[in-house]
């Protein structure tokens, strides 16, 4: 399955490019979804999953109630009726999420997924992974064989212990969120950027295209939408149209322009490519330079960042790495974990991470 994940800064006319990507993928013969919380018009072959989070927020809450039904009773508290609830926030991205994990089992050829705007996008796609890790801390997996002595250790401790429902509940989360974690992780998934071309756009972009390198994620194309024509004899048109050209000449991703039309597009009325193989970057690697000069590099690909913006933390065996406004715990490859930070350095795009043996913890040569 390919899948395609649209974004760019809002107003930038995302959703009618996802649209069109969708009908093209369709018109070239593949089975397409397309996934979006907005309105869009009927697609010709597409199919369509818009996401109703406030339908998933009630149904999610009202089943949570009915699980909890004995300790409610016990503390007096009233239920709550389904049409008094509203979505919280964060309830559009765990409905996201949801359709992320379903489109793997339907069978389609090209899934095209309307996030969210940037930043907003970003974070929507590293949830899974942060609230595994939530789940993690929270229950371990060690301490989940204490399941079968609840009853025993209850007794023995004189305190409740947690209800077999928490620990229920908590596996069928991490499962379902390792499921839409495996989409956006899988090698078929690449990310495509919709953006005018303006100042304020490009600077957008480049703090997305740092914050999706550190989530593992690569730019397929970037869309340049609304260009204006080349040539006009108004002078304003005219100089406006040479400062988008500027602009589109920086951007360092394969480039595509839109043109503009002069009113809001239908997805067909938009001329896009044709979504295109992926290509995912090779895993984080680790460079023993040991022998030359006492260290161990570890190389975190991330363009768009800048140094002023990065920031570094070692916590226990994990990093913790800043990109602008975003942040990524990761743990530590095996041989850095019995290291020391000796510094880092970013190096034409790379965040090279150095690591110094710890004497106490490094094995001795013989």
């Amino acid at each position: 399955m390919r899948t395609l994940l649209v974004t760019g800064p809002g107003g930038s006319g995302k959703t009618a490019v996802a649209s069109a990507t969708a009908l093209q993928a369709a018109r070239d013969g593949s089975r397409t979804l397309l996934i979006s919380a907005d309105a869009v018009d009927e697609l010709p072959g597409v199919a369509v999953a818009r996401l109703t989070p406030a339908d998933d927020f009630r149904d999610d809450l009202l089943a949570l109630q009915e699980r909890a039904a004995t300790g409610l009773d016990l503390l007096g508290a009233s239920r709550l009726d389904g049409d008094e609830l509203t979505p919280l926030p964060g309830a559009e991205e765990l409905a996201l999420l949801r359709a992320l994990r379903d489109s793997a089992q339907g069978g389609y050829d090209v899934v095209v997924v309307d996030l969210p705007a940037t930043p907003r996008a970003v974070r929507v796609l590293a949830l899974p992974e942060q609230l595994r890790r939530y789940l993690r801390r929270m229950l371990p997996a060690e301490r989940q064989a204490a399941r079968a002595l609840r009853p025993v250790l209850g007794r023995l401790a004189g305190v409740p212990m947690p209800a077999e429902w928490l620990y229920e509940t908590a596996a069928r989360w991490d499962t379902e969120l390792a499921a839409a974690q495996a989409v956006i992780d899988a090698p078929t998934t690449s990310v495509r950027l919709v953006a005018e071309p303006t100042a304020a756009a490009a600077e957008n972009l480049r703090t997305t295209v740092a914050g999706l390198a550190l989530h593992g994620l690569t730019v397929e194309s970037v869309l340049a939408n609304r260009v204006l024509p080349d040539g006009s004899t108004d002078p304003w048109l005219a100089d406006a149209a040479v400062r988008q050209r500027k602009v589109i000449a920086e951007w360092e991703h394969p480039t595509y322009e839109i043109a503009h039309l002069g009113r809001d597009p239908r997805a067909g009325d938009l001329d896009v490519p044709a979504p295109a193989e992926p290509v995912r970057p090779a895993p984080w690697p680790v460079d023993d330079r040991l022998a030359d000069d006492g260290v161990l590099v570890w190389r975190i690909p991330l363009p768009g960042a800048v140094r002023e913006e990065l920031s570094l933390v070692r916590r226990g065996d994990e990093l913790v790495v800043g990109a602008g406004p975003f942040r990524r715990i990761v743990p530590l490859p095996s041989a850095p974990r019995r290291c020391t930070v000796a510094g880092a350095g970013l190096v034409e795009g790379e965040l090279c991470v150095r690591f110094a043996p710890d004497p106490d913890l490094w094995p001795q040569a013989r």
